[in-house]
C-alpha cells in the first residue's frame, strides 16, 4: 500500500471525512469501471453499484487492516455488491424502464460499426458467468495484477488463471 493511502486512511479511520473524500476520487473510476463491466453497462447498475461499494467502505473503513492495498478492499465490496445485484436480478427477471431507456439511449448515440462492435462484446460478456466477467474485467479491463485480482476474488492465483482463460476462450468462441 502507498504511504499516500496509508496517510490518508488513518485520517479517515479517525474520522476525518475529507481524507475519505481523497480516496474517494482516487478510486472512483476504476470502481466505476469494474461496475459498469460487470453490469453490462447498465447505467443505472452501475451506479448502485459504485455508491454502495463507497458507502460500505464508509461505515466499515474501521475494519480495514491493511493487509492488502486499499484499492484490492474496495474491490471486493464492488464484487460482493455485483454479486448481490446479479442474485436479485436473478430472482426477479425482470429489466427496469429506467434500464430499457439506457440501453435505447447507448445505441442512438454510438455509430454503426461501433454500436455493433460493442453490442458484440457486451452480448458476449453477458453470456458468461459472474465469475468469469469479473476476472475478465479485472485483468483485462481494470489491468489488476493476476495476484490483486486473485486477492479480490478470495481464491488462489492458479484457479484465477485458469478462470480468466476459461472467460477468454468462451469469449473468443462468442465473438468468432
Amino acid at each position: 500500500m502507498d504511504k499516500n493511502d496509508a496517510e490518508l486512511i488513518a485520517k479517515a479511520q479517525a474520522g476525518d471525512t475529507a481524507s475519505f473524500e481523497s480516496l474517494v476520487k482516487k478510486y472512483q473510476d476504476k470502481i466505476y469501471g469494474l461496475a459498469n463491466y460487470v453490469c453490462l453497462g447498465l447505467k443505472s447498475e452501475a451506479d448502485d453499484v459504485y455508491q454502495e461499494t463507497f458507502i460500505s467502505a464508509f461505515k466499515n473503513i474501521s475494519k480495514f487492516k491493511g493487509k492488502s492495498g486499499f484499492g484490492t478492499w474496495l474491490y471486493r465490496i464492488a464484487a460482493n455488491n455485483c454479486w448481490m445485484k446479479y442474485r436479485k436480478k436473478k430472482s426477479e427477471k425482470l429489466v427496469s424502464l429506467e434500464d430499457l431507456a439506457e440501453m435505447q439511449d447507448l445505441t442512438h448515440a454510438e455509430d454503426v460499426r461501433k454500436k455493433d462492435l460493442s453490442e458484440s462484446v457486451a452480448k458476449a460478456l453477458s453470456k458468461l458467468s459472474v465469475d468469469y466477467r469479473l476476472a475478465v474485467t479485472l485483468a483485462d479491463i481494470q489491468g489488476l495484477s493476476m495476484e490483486e485480482a486473485a486477492n479480490v476474488l478470495k481464491i488462489t492465483v492458479p484457479a484465477f488463471k485458469t478462470r480468466l482463460f476459461r472467460a477468454r476462450q468462451t469469449l473468443k468462441k462468442e465473438l468468432s
